[in-house]
C-alpha cells in the first residue's frame, strides 16, 4: 500500500506521527465504452457548448448557483484562496461511546500506521480506546475539505471513519411511520423464534460477491464462443411473491423450514438418540419386574417341584420375554 498523506495525530500534549492508507478498494472488473456495433472505443471531449472547439483542462472553471439564483463562476485560484486549515493534524476532539454514532453516518475509512521510531504512543492510544469502548471524534483536513472523523481501532490498527455531516444523512419520511400498525404478540414471539433459529456470528469471509462472479464467467464464455448461463428447460416454479394472508402462518412454516434445513445440515445432533434410548430403557425395566417376581414364585414353590408349579413360572416368564421383544 502506499500512503496517500502523512500527519500527526494530536492527543492532548501527545502527537503520534502517521501515515494514512486507503483502507478499501474497489473489485469490480475494469471496463471502457464502446460501440456495440463494431467495439470501436467511445471517447469524450470537453468542448464548448455548441461548438466543437475543445477547451484545455487548466481553463475549466466551476460555475455555482448563489442564493439569488445567479450564476457564480469560481477559478481554481478562487477555490484556493479558502481559508481551511491545511495544518498536516488530525485533532481530536472528544471521546465519546461507541453506540452513540450510528454506522449510518460513517463514510470513508483510513488505515492510520506509525510513522515513528517507536510505536509506543500509537499502540498506547489504541489499547486505551480499546480498554474505554470510546471512539475518538477528530477533525482534519484532506484535499482541502475539512473532515470530521471517527478514530477506532480495527484488528490493532487504529482507523479514521470519516463521518457525514448532519445535513448529509436524510430523514425517513415515510408514511407508514405514522400508521398505528397493530403487532400480534404470537407474531412478535413467532418473529423473534426465527431470528433466534438464524442467530450467528459474523464472519466477512463466508460471503462473496456473486454479481463479480458471475461477470467473470460470462466473460470468460464470451471469450471463447461459448455460452455462460444456458437457459434451462424446465418451467419456473410458482414463487411464492404474493401477500402472505396470514403473515403468523407464514412465520411458523419459516421456523419449521429452518428447523429442517437445520437438522439436514448438523450432524451432531443427537439428543433425540439419547433420548430414544432412554425410552427404551424405561421399557426394559417392566420386564426385569416380571422377571423378579417369577423367580420369587418359583423360589416359594420349590419344594413341591410339581410339573403344575413349573408351568406356571414359565408362564409368568412369557411376559417378561414379550416385553423384551417390545423393547427391542
Amino acid at each position: 500500500m502506499r500512503s496517500i498523506w502523512k500527519g500527526d495525530l494530536s492527543f492532548g500534549l501527545v502527537n503520534v506521527p502517521v501515515k494514512v492508507y486507503s483502507a478499501t478498494e474497489s473489485h469490480d472488473r475494469k471496463s471502457y465504452q464502446v460501440d456495440s456495433s463494431d467495439g470501436t472505443r467511445i471517447r469524450y471531449r470537453r468542448v464548448r457548448e455548441g461548438t466543437d472547439t475543445e477547451v484545455d483542462y487548466g481553463d475549466i472553471a466551476n460555475a455555482y448557483e448563489s442564493e439569488s439564483g445567479e450564476t457564480v463562476i469560481l477559478t481554481k485560484d478562487d477555490l484556493a484562496s479558502l481559508p481551511v486549515q491545511k495544518s498536516p493534524e488530525i485533532s481530536i476532539l472528544e471521546f465519546v461511546p461507541a453506540e452513540q454514532v450510528d454506522p449510518i453516518y460513517f463514510d470513508k475509512p483510513y488505515y492510520l500506521e506509525p510513522s515513528s521510531k517507536s510505536p509506543k504512543a500509537y499502540v498506547l492510544l489504541a489499547k486505551a480506546l480499546e480498554e474505554t469502548d470510546r471512539l475518538a471524534i477528530a477533525s482534519f483536513t484532506l484535499r482541502n475539505r475539512t473532515r470530521v472523523a471517527a478514530l477506532r481501532v480495527v484488528d490493532g490498527v487504529m482507523t479514521l471513519q470519516t463521518l457525514l455531516w448532519p445535513d448529509e444523512v436524510r430523514k425517513p419520511d415515510f408514511g407508514f411511520l405514522d400508521d398505528d400498525t397493530e403487532i400480534r404478540d404470537q407474531e412478535l414471539q413467532m418473529a423473534a423464534s426465527l431470528i433466534e433459529s438464524m442467530a450467528s456470528d459474523y464472519d466477512p469471509s463466508e460471503f462473496e460477491d456473486t454479481y463479480q462472479n458471475e461477470l467473470t464467467k460470462l466473460i470468460e464464455a464470451k471469450s471463447e464462443g461459448g455460452e455462460a448461463f444456458p437457459e434451462s428447460d424446465d418451467e419456473d416454479k410458482d414463487t411464492e411473491d404474493s401477500d402472505v394472508a396470514d403473515l403468523l402462518a407464514a412465520l411458523r412454516a419459516s421456523v419449521k423450514d429452518r428447523g429442517d434445513s437445520d437438522s439436514k445440515d448438523a450432524p451432531a445432533k443427537k439428543a433425540p438418540a439419547k433420548k430414544a434410548a432412554a425410552k427404551t430403557a424405561a421399557k426394559k425395566a417392566p420386564a426385569k419386574k416380571a422377571a423378579a417376581k417369577s423367580t420369587a414364585k418359583k423360589a416359594s414353590s420349590g419344594s413341591s417341584g410339581s410339573s403344575a408349579s413349573g408351568s406356571k413360572s414359565t408362564a409368568k416368564k412369557a411376559p417378561a420375554k414379550k416385553s423384551s421383544r417390545k423393547a427391542s
